[in-house]
């Protein structure tokens, strides 16, 4: 009977020591599969500079229509932004400084 009691404390001592260890693991894990899913989002969505007003404008959805509406306004067929002269997306970029959204300006 006392080497049972002995078995038992030292497998509940086990378990008290390795517990952490593995719940840190699920957090971690856990972590990385977050961290994924932003990198994924980050690359399906792309950065561009704006060298005239020295800025980041973040190219999502919103922008492209945006942009395919100043398209529209100049009676221009699409062409997606990344293969425009750069002359253009300056001109675009000019634009968007002098139209911001309604959201920012508040």
């Amino acid at each position: 009977m006392h080497r049972m009691h002995r078995y038992l404390g030292s497998l509940l001592l086990g378990v008290a020591l390795v517990a952490p260890v593995g719940i840190q693991a699920g957090n971690s894990f856990r972590d990385d599969s977050r961290q994924d899913a932003r990198e994924r989002n980050q690359r399906t969505q792309r950065r561009y500079y704006d060298r005239d007003h020295r800025d980041y404008h973040q190219w999502d959805d919103r922008e492209d229509g945006r942009y395919r509406h100043w398209r529209e306004e100049r009676h221009e067929v699409y062409r997606p932004f990344s293969r425009l002269q750069r002359s253009r997306q300056r001109a675009y970029w000019q634009y968007r400084h002098e139209h911001p959204d309604r959201d920012d300006r508040r």
